[in-house]
C-alpha cells in the first residue's frame, strides 16, 4: 500500500519541495465527477435543481483581483481516477481547512486519499506565478471529522497538515475564524464564496482564475423552505442562490466569508443543487459549530 501511494503521488508532482512542483492539469477534474462521490451522494441532491440561468459564473460575472482572497487555497487531491480540484483556506502556517469529501476516497472518514498538493497565493492556477507556493501533503496529515458521512452529508469538514509551513506574504495570509464568544448566526450578512470551480453551466469547465460571488447569508429556517430537513441542521449555514450566483463543482471546501473588520470565514462549501445556477441555496458547514474540533485537531487557536 505504501508503494502504491508513492506511485500515485509521483503522477501528481515532480518533487516534494514547495517550489518547482509540476502539475499535470490534464488529469484534474471536479471532485464531484469521481465514482466514490457519485455513488454515495444522496438521491435528493442528484435530482434537485431550479430554473437554469444561462452563463452563470461563480463570480457573478466578476473575476477576483490578484491578492483579493489571500487565504484561498487550490487543493489538488490524488484520487484513483485522477486529480480532484477543491477549495480550502489557510488557518495557520501548517494547516488548511476544507471539506471532508475533498480528502477521502470513502463515503466516511475511513479511507483518506494518498495525498496531493495545495497551491496558495494563486490568481491563475495554471501558471506558476511568483506569488504562488505549492506544498505537498500526505494521507498522514489528513484529519476528517469522525462523524463525516456522504449518506446525508453530515460533518463534511477536515483539516490537512502540510509537509512544509506556508510562508506568509502580502498575497498569502490566514483567514480569520469566529471567536468562541461569537454567537451570531450571520443571517442577513452579505456572504462571499470564492473558488476555481465551474463558472458556466452551459459550457462546464474549471476556471483558470479565481472567481467569487456575493449573496445574502440565510437563516436556517428560510433555507429549510428549499431543502429537506435532514440536510439542514445547526452544523450548517446557507448562502442564497439569488441571480443564479453561488458555488459550483470544485468550489467544495472553499470559504464563505462575511465582512467583519475584514473577511471572517463562517462556512466551508459542502453541497448544493445539481444545476448550480437554479437559485437554490448553497449549503456550508458552519465554522463556529466546529471551533472546538478544529482547535483539537490542528494548531489553530480561536480568539476567546
Amino acid at each position: 500500500m505504501k508503494c502504491l501511494c508513492v506511485i500515485l503521488l509521483f503522477t501528481l508532482v515532480s518533487t516534494s519541495c514547495a517550489a518547482g512542483i509540476d502539475i499535470d492539469w490534464s488529469r484534474v477534474r471536479p471532485i464531484e465527477e469521481f465514482p466514490h462521490f457519485k455513488a454515495a451522494i444522496p438521491t435528493p441532491l442528484k435530482n434537485r435543481s431550479g430554473p437554469s440561468t444561462p452563463n452563470r459564473r461563480v463570480v457573478n460575472g466578476q473575476e477576483a483581483t490578484p491578492g483579493q482572497f489571500p487565504y484561498q487555497v487550490a487543493l489538488l487531491g490524488e484520487f484513483e481516477l485522477g486529480i480532484g480540484l477543491c477549495g480550502a483556506t489557510i488557518i495557520t502556517n501548517n494547516y488548511i481547512l476544507t471539506a471532508a469529501h475533498c480528502a477521502y476516497n470513502s463515503p466516511d472518514s475511513t479511507v483518506p486519499i494518498p495525498g496531493g498538493v495545495v497551491i496558495v497565493g494563486a490568481h491563475n492556477r495554471m501558471i506558476e506565478e511568483p506569488s504562488q507556493q505549492r506544498i505537498t501533503f500526505t494521507s498522514a496529515g489528513i484529519i476528517g471529522h469522525p462523524g463525516y458521512t456522504l449518506t446525508n452529508i453530515r460533518h463534511d469538514i477536515a483539516v490537512i497538515r502540510l509537509d512544509e509551513p506556508i510562508v506568509y506574504t502580502d498575497r498569502v495570509q490566514p483567514v480569520r475564524l469566529p471567536a468562541r464568544s461569537d454567537t451570531r448566526s450571520f443571517a442577513g450578512f452579505i456572504g462571499t464564496v470564492s473558488g476555481f470551480g465551474i463558472y458556466d453551466t452551459a459550457n462546464p469547465r474549471l476556471s483558470d482564475v479565481l472567481n467569487y460571488a456575493a449573496n445574502p447569508v440565510m437563516t436556517n429556517a428560510d433555507c429549510l423552505d428549499q431543502w429537506p430537513p435532514e440536510f439542514i441542521e445547526d452544523q450548517n449555514i446557507c448562502h442564497s442562490g439569488d441571480g443564479g450566483r453561488g458555488a459550483c463543482n470544485s468550489d467544495s471546501g472553499g470559504p464563505l466569508t462575511v465582512p467583519d473588520g475584514g473577511s471572517l470565514q463562517v462556512g466551508v462549501v459542502s453541497f448544493g443543487a445539481g444545476g448550480c445556477d437554479g437559485g437554490i441555496p448553497t449549503v456550508f458547514m458552519r465554522v463556529s459549530y466546529y471551533l472546538d474540533w478544529i482547535e483539537a485537531n490542528s494548531d489553530f487557536v480561536a480568539d476567546p
